[in-house]
């Protein structure tokens, strides 16, 4: 959809806004916020998280403190800005009354429309802005404290005008989340789609006419019957765990050494590109190097991700390491590591490791070499793993050319929603003659 601009404009000489409309003002924000600094007990005043999504009733994920007495106050309508991370988004018009951590700042608006403030102070460009006047030693420990925050010029249509733009972007940005939310529902389908594939085929084979055996207490209920049912011991003749020397987060280039953090393992998938920089050369063991045919799989991660293996197809264009928190397995000469990868992916193969993970946090699970050995797994003839292999491989570069495509689409929307939403607080686009469709103005 094509939009108006404005007649004329005026030049504000500040970089994030450029030019506005000629009728409207350039502010200080101090002038249209109070901060509100009120302690209070989450006692009384129920705790509250800043996320992404807004202001919400405390997230059982987020971290607790012993200190719920020392909180700050947040009234509905307050603005509250997460001054460690709204670059990333976290900040929101609250729409309750409770208490947030200290690291928030509360604002309360003031001679400016609160509904229009959450798409202006949400916008990227204002994120961008919020970021240049905070001062730390890293991004993350980067942090904005209201006497900078204040400082910093907004622009300020009239009244009237604030409530038109909130209500057009209120109205085009739920349009582009529907479209968002559709899409994301698709990823879902394909990876059921993908994950029933690779657990149909790692169980029943490819073979539609193949006779089959009962399993019992086995974790699978039947098999073909040339197939063997056994512990993963007895498929493998080898587990390594990597070292995890000094390194920086830096990618390393073609002459670098790197070490591959878990991330680089995703789903079937190695990433090369996910590891960091070794600090010296000297750290380096020609034991740990990653190359073709390798088969990893993670040591440590959440509980969802933990175990997750992938097979190393192509060789590494650079020295890289295997780390501490993966393990690489090598089957015996009558089992492919392919073959092996596909079947830890499996809804089978995952219930088990599920059913092993261990850690004193659920947010770092761990499995051992003698749990991998432990788990159970269902071993075709040498011959039928080659056909399962090529079947699953053309299967899954088929669903990647279609997650590549969704996530292209992912990527267009959200961009389209970042920028309408920019042009429209900060004067580029005229909705004073939009009118919302006829079902919202109902």
């Amino acid at each position: 959809m094509k939009y108006n601009a404005y007649s004329e404009y005026k030049t504000t000489g500040i970089e994030w806004l450029g030019d506005i409309p000629v009728h409207w003002d350039c502010k200080r924000l101090g002038g249209f916020f109070s901060e509100r600094r009120e302690k209070v007990s989450d006692r009384y005043f129920k705790p509250l998280s800043v996320t992404k999504n807004g202001i919400v009733p405390q997230l059982e994920s987020a971290a607790k403190t012993n200190d719920g007495d020392n909180r700050k106050k947040v009234l509905s309508g307050d603005f509250v800005i997460n001054s460690r991370s709204d670059r990333k988004g976290s900040s929101g018009l609250s729409r309750l009354n409770g208490s947030v951590s200290l690291i928030n700042t509360v604002l309360t608006p003031k001679k400016i429309y609160g509904p229009f403030v959450e798409f202006l102070l949400k916008s990227q460009l204002f994120q961008e802005e919020y970021y240049k006047y905070g001062k730390g030693i890293v991004a993350d420990l980067w942090s904005t404290n209201y006497s900078e925050m204040k400082n910093i010029y907004l622009p300020i249509p009239p009244c009237n005008e604030q409530i038109k733009i909130y209500n057009f972007l209120k109205q085009e940005v739920s349009l582009i989340d529907e479209l968002l939310v559709k899409q994301e529902q698709l990823v879902n389908l394909l990876r059921e789609k993908q994950q029933a594939a690779i657990s149909h085929a790692v169980t029943k084979g490819i073979n539609p006419d193949v006779k089959f055996k009962n399993v019992s207490g086995q974790w699978i209920d039947a098999v073909p019957n040339a197939w063997r049912v056994m512990p993963l011991r007895y498929a493998i003749s080898k587990i390594e765990q990597g070292s995890s020397p000094l390194s920086d987060n830096n990618i390393p280039e073609s002459n670098d050494i790197g070490v591959i953090k878990i991330s680089a393992v995703k789903k079937g998938l190695f990433n090369e590109t996910e590891s960091k920089k070794l600090f010296a050369d000297s750290d380096f063991d020609a034991r740990y190097i990653i190359k073709k045919g390798d088969l990893l799989v993670t040591r440590g991660n959440t509980p969802e991700l933990v175990a997750d293996a992938c097979y190393v197809k192509e060789e590494p264009q650079r020295k890289i390491m295997l780390s501490d928190l993966v393990y690489r397995l090598s089957p015996n000469k009558k089992v492919k590591a392919q073959f092996v990868c596909f079947a830890l992916l499996s809804d089978y193969m995952r219930h088990q490791i599920k059913l092993d993970a261990r850690g004193s946090s659920m947010t770092m699970a761990k499995v051992s070499q003698e749990h991998i050995k432990s788990w159970i797994i269902a071993i075709p003839p040498i011959n039928e793993q080659v056909e399962i292999i090529d079947f699953l491989s053309k299967q899954l570069a088929e669903f990647e050319r279609l997650f590549d495509a969704v996530h292209k689409l992912i990527h267009h929307l959200k961009e389209r929603r970042s920028a309408l939403i920019s042009a429209a607080v900060t004067g580029k686009i005229d909705v004073r003659n939009w009118q919302p469709n006829a079902k919202d103005a109902a």
